[in-house]
């Protein structure tokens, strides 16, 4: 990280898939509450999923959007997006910051029939780009930095 600027160590919790590998989840508050998510190095963007992020906050407006989401196997899912307020990454707070909304669910199915805790969605390279995340999974840390300018 560059001395003289801003940065925050945040958590890992590295889950184990057994035969599919590893998938480190990041703790996050959003709305008041805690939720877990997946720190996703191949999301292009932050995402959670549309029932989850209702039952946590009914008022919150998504907007279905007029192109489809590529990745998650497929390149026809219909994508909305949010506007989520008070997003909180360890002590990083993101005041305003858009993500997508998808149907996350098939991951929670599997996550749960492993006893792994439920998500909310995905951090995605929007959000590690912009903060410069540094990920060690030795020391079960992400780094993030506040840009400057």
């Amino acid at each position: 990280m560059d001395s003289g600027k801003i940065s925050f160590t945040v958590p890992l919790i590295i889950i184990d898939l057994h035969e599919d590998g590893f998938h480190p989840l990041v703790e996050i508050s959003v709305f008041g509450k805690p939720f877990f998510v997946v720190l996703d190095t191949g999301a292009s963007k932050t995402a959670f999923d549309h029932t989850l992020l209702i039952r946590a906050n009914s008022g919150t407006q998504i907007i279905v959007s007029d192109h489809l989401s590529t990745g998650l196997g497929t390149n026809s899912m219909a994508s909305s997006t949010a506007v989520i307020h008070n997003l909180h990454i360890g002590d990083l707070l993101i005041t305003e910051f858009e993500i997508a909304v998808l149907d996350l669910s098939t991951i929670n199915i599997a996550y749960r029939q492993l006893g792994h805790p439920e998500v909310l969605g995905v951090l995605g390279g929007d959000i590690l780009m912009k903060y410069k995340a540094v990920i060690d999974y030795g020391q079960e840390i992400m780094m993030l930095q506040i840009p400057s300018g």
